[in-house]
């Protein structure tokens, strides 16, 4: 029986690496297009996670993982960047740029009726 746990356990790690750096290469593709789109250098061309955590959806739960990432307009100067996804999909990516209208983009938490604004979001450390 021990032996038959054993091996579970070590199959749910698999796969939760596994998902970990299919996310991960999903995050890297949206903000390589992303950089593209806004005409920012992407550097390094990888992400980093920062932050792991778990979000109960309609879906059932799902790992919420912020990346870190490095960019940089007209080659000048080293700025970072979030992206947040839920699973595999994406949430948010925050450059702390304006965006093209003018505004600021802020990342917001705004509590839905499902969740009664009882859903901490993420907060960047170096603000």
């Amino acid at each position: 029986m021990s032996n038959l746990l054993l091996l579970l356990l070590a199959g749910a790690v698999l796969m939760l690496w596994l998902d970990g750096a299919r996310a991960r290469e999903f995050a890297t593709n949206l903000v390589q297009r992303y950089c593209g789109n806004r005409n920012m250098q992407f550097l390094d061309g990888t992400v980093a996670l920062v932050r792991v955590g778990i979000r109960w959806t309609a879906s059932g739960l799902r790992i919420r993982r912020m990346f870190r990432f490095d960019f940089s307009l007209e080659g000048v100067g080293r700025r970072t960047g979030y992206i947040l996804m839920l699973g595999t999909r994406l949430e948010t990516i925050d450059d702390g740029l304006p965006d093209p209208d003018g505004d600021v983009i802020e990342p917001r938490h705004e509590p839905t009726e499902k969740d009664d604004g009882k859903v901490v979001p993420f907060k960047r450390r170096d603000r």
